[in-house]
């Protein structure tokens, strides 16, 4: 399979995918003989609207949070995939606040 950059373009604007940002965050902590996590939670889930939370650390410091919403069924990914879609969208946004985010957006693709 063909490495690609982790940039992708969505409506003429440049992101970087979750997984892409997922690497740069493993590559930064180990050049630097650090020990990081990503640990999410659910807000809640009621009402077909389910809201996460990502938290990132790095040794014992929390150092980012991001949230993401998703309504169940709104698109073709959440009739089936509603909260690993919210979850990856949490991961995604703390992960921006971290600096590990596209030049343009904190948001991901």
């Amino acid at each position: 399979m063909a490495k690609t950059s982790g940039i992708i373009k969505i409506h003429g604007k440049e992101y970087a995918t979750v997984a892409h940002r997922v690497q740069l965050f493993q590559a930064h902590l180990q050049r630097l003989s650090l020990k990081g996590s990503i640990r999410t939670s659910i807000v809640s889930d009621s009402d077909g609207v389910i809201v996460m939370r990502a938290e990132i650390w790095i040794d014992e410091y929390l150092v980012a949070v991001g949230h993401a919403e998703e309504v169940r069924g709104s698109s073709n990914i959440n009739k089936t995939s509603a909260l690993e879609n919210c979850s990856t969208s949490a991961v995604g946004r703390a992960l921006g606040w971290c600096g590990f985010a596209s030049t343009e957006s904190i948001a991901s693709a």
